[in-house]
């Protein structure tokens, strides 16, 4: 037998009750009338005063008045005519009715201002004629309608304009919530995205940059070693990577892959370098040697010699190419030359040279060494150095010059040192230093804004994306599982890719175009996607 249930069913409903959200303020409406209990002014109009400093010393009838004009929007009772004059604030036994009228009429605007807007003023007894005026004409505070501004008095009771509890993701003011705007003013004053600051930048500071790369490429073995240079991008858009004992091109607008070379058994890439112009790529091998290829027909053109070891770094200017290697020296050729001689070597470092740049002007060169030094070169000038900066405690691999400010220049720690330091070489001084917290393998500066990236090792192998001169934190980007060793920069100057010893090259646009290309197609955009680069 079964037993029916006396309850009924009720099927779940698909959309859930919203809570009701209250205010934290009572709004009057004057259609009611009963503004005496909404500002609790007074019991009764005839038996007990308001506790309003200014009324202390007024009669119950004057007070009874007020309170009525309260009531009903401001209306004059029924027995008394409106005036325009008045002399004295406080009632008087023999003071006409007219000037009575023009009393209880100022009072009652200063009444409702005080009610509406918290301000009593302590030290007046009786309400100025000019407040009455300002608040006829509206209440004009800048402060009050700003949300930057200052916020109203947290001791008042009553604030108005607050109907409703703010969204956390609302950063934009609806003008349906405000009350008409004060003379002068717009939404450009009230959310502070004023043109004429001199400190907004509105380029910067709103864009919104994705944390995961919109293309990977694998690398199959891509070496893990910290002294090596094996990515570079070209101004023609291409990517040079050296894998093993070869080197292959990817082209960034139709993602070709090409073989340029592959060197001997035993030997192996140690760095690959474009020229200015993108048509020459430098590959620096194990053997110490530096070969020079055309890649518009992919053909060899030169090999320099004079090195003993591996020639772990590379730098090219409109004339000279710079080799730094294991033997600790630095030689420079005159890659336009149709002879391969070396025209200088420049030696300084006691241990392998890792990292070479050279300036924006073409007359400084910039090392750093496994010695935990900084050179400073000069080659027009003389043969030796020209600045030295020791206060790195690991290896110095990672430098970049800026191009925003002629003789700035920064460069990284290695694992024992961690900090990013920034130099004058003009004054051949530090200017600034900041601790990264993980090992520093590569520096690139964006020629569109004032930022700069960075990549990291041990122990948190992340990118870095930092504002300059603050030295605040852009945004961090993970997803390497190795050391972040090696980094290139797009031609657009928007966009990087980054190698790790997990074998793959990781696509991030990190950086605003810049002003001269806005609205132009980026030729770095490539396809989302994970491809074999061979």
């Amino acid at each position: 037998m079964e037993v029916t249930p006396t309850t009924s069913y009720r099927p779940p409903t698909s959309t859930r009750k919203r809570p009701n959200r209250y205010s934290d303020r009572f709004i009057p409406s004057r259609e009611s009338g009963d503004l005496v209990s909404a500002f609790s002014l007074l019991e009764s109009p005839k038996e007990t005063k308001p506790s309003l400093p200014w009324l202390e010393n007024c009669s119950d009838s004057y007070v009874s008045s007020c309170v009525w004009r309260l009531s009903n929007g401001g209306a004059s009772p029924p027995t008394a005519t409106s005036h325009s004059s008045s002399s004295s604030f406080l009632p008087d036994e023999s003071t006409s009715m007219n000037q009575e009228e023009d009393r209880m009429e100022a009072n009652y605007k200063y009444v409702l201002r005080q009610e509406l807007f918290g301000e009593w003023n302590e030290d007046s007894t009786s309400p100025s004629c000019t407040s009455a005026d300002s608040f006829c004409n509206g209440y004009h505070s800048p402060d009050y309608y700003s949300p930057f501004g200052k916020q109203p008095n947290a001791s008042c009771s009553k604030k108005l304009f607050r109907f409703k509890a703010r969204s956390k993701s609302t950063n934009l003011v609806s003008s349906s919530t405000l009350s008409p705007l004060p003379q002068g003013w717009n939404m450009i004053n009230i959310l502070g995205n004023n043109n004429n600051n001199p400190t907004n930048h509105s380029t910067t500071a709103n864009r919104k940059i994705v944390k995961t790369p919109y293309k990977v490429l694998d690398a199959p073995n891509l070496a893990d070693d910290f002294y090596l240079n094996l990515v570079d991008w070209s101004c023609m858009n291409i990517l040079a990577v050296g894998l093993d004992r070869s080197v292959y091109l990817w082209n960034a607008m139709n993602s070709k892959v090409t073989k340029l070379c592959e060197v001997s058994s035993g030997d192996s890439i140690c760095s690959v370098s474009w020229s200015p112009r993108g048509k020459e790529l430098a590959v620096g091998t194990r053997c110490g040697e530096v070969h020079l290829y055309d890649v518009s027909c992919l053909k060899h053109i030169r090999t320099f010699v004079g090195h003993t070891l591996r020639v772990g770094c590379l730098a090219w200017n409109d004339r000279l190419l710079a080799s730094g290697s294991r033997d600790h020296s630095i030689r420079l050729r005159d890659w336009k030359s149709p002879e391969s001689q070396v025209m200088e070597e420049l030696v300084g470092h006691s241990q392998e040279v890792c990292g070479l740049k050279w300036s924006y002007d073409d007359k400084y060169l910039a090392s750093g060494g496994n010695d935990n030094k900084l050179l400073i070169w000069n080659p027009n000038h003389n043969l030796s150095v020209w600045s030295r900066f020791d206060q790195h405690t690991a290896a110095v691999k990672a430098i970049a010059w800026s191009p925003h400010q002629s003789g700035l220049l920064c460069s990284g720690g290695g694992t024992a040192d961690r900090c990013i330091r920034f130099w004058n070489v003009t004054s051949n001084s530090l200017y600034k230093t900041i601790d990264t917290g993980s090992q520093v393998c590569n520096i690139a500066w964006s020629k569109n804004v004032q930022e700069f990236v960075s990549t990291h090792g041990y122990s948190q192998n992340q990118i870095i994306v930092w504002k300059y001169p603050s030295l605040s934190k852009v945004t961090t980007l993970t997803g390497h599982t190795y050391r972040v060793l090696y980094l290139a920069v797009s031609p657009d100057n928007e966009s990087i890719v980054t190698g790790a010893g997990d074998e793959t090259l990781r696509f991030w646009k990190v950086f605003p175009a810049s002003r001269q290309v806005d609205g132009l197609e980026s030729k770095s955009l490539l396809s989302t996607g994970r491809n074999c680069l061979r």
